[in-house]
């Protein structure tokens, strides 16, 4: 079975981001299971002097990471930059050995957040993560009262999710070999 951990940008309650997560986890293929991390909130800022096992919030995050054989990141667009809640969670993972050399999918909820996921490239392959193409996707999603329900039924949105985490199972799967 693998196990994808699903990282969203947004701390909004009603974020399309995590709605986009939580139907991939719908829509996850036979052999995938996505579980989604919800406690970007609980994150101290991040502090290089601060040991990170004398942060409970922090050593769940490298715990669960570590787990994961792979990464699903979606992250919104604020001030044209990543949110900082989020960078701050990568910050964090940063000196994270067993993090380094993860597969990592990126989902997009907004054809607009170009400068965000311009920027989360960068910082992802400065962690030297690895970036599967075929599996990082736009999903341009209509409004606020869009539902994970919604978008795992959605007749467009759907099967490009579905033909992105198929080539994401691909990609893990051939590391795994």
């Amino acid at each position: 079975m693998l196990d994808i951990l699903a990282l969203s940008g947004s701390l909004r309650a009603a974020s399309l981001n995590t709605a986009l997560l939580r139907a991939a986890a719908l829509l996850a293929p036979s052999g995938m299971e996505i579980s989604i991390y919800d406690q970007l909130a609980a994150l101290p800022a991040f502090n290089p002097d601060i040991d990170p096992s004398a942060a409970p919030a922090v050593m769940a995050l490298l715990s669960r990471a570590a787990q994961a054989d792979a990464l699903l990141i979606a992250c919104p667009e604020y001030a044209r930059g990543i949110p900082g809640a989020f960078k701050n969670a990568l910050d964090w993972l940063v000196g994270s050995p067993t993090f380094s050399g993860k597969p990592i999918a990126l989902f997009n909820a907004s054809q607009r957040a170009t400068e965000a996921q311009a920027a989360l490239r960068l910082v992802l392959q400065t962690m030297a993560l690895v970036i599967v193409e075929p599996a990082s996707i736009t999903v341009p999603l209509p409004g606020p009262d869009t539902t994970p329900t919604a978008i795992a039924a959605d007749g467009i949105a759907a099967p490009a999710i579905a033909r992105a985490l198929a080539a994401f199972a691909d990609a893990i799967g051939s590391r795994q070999d």
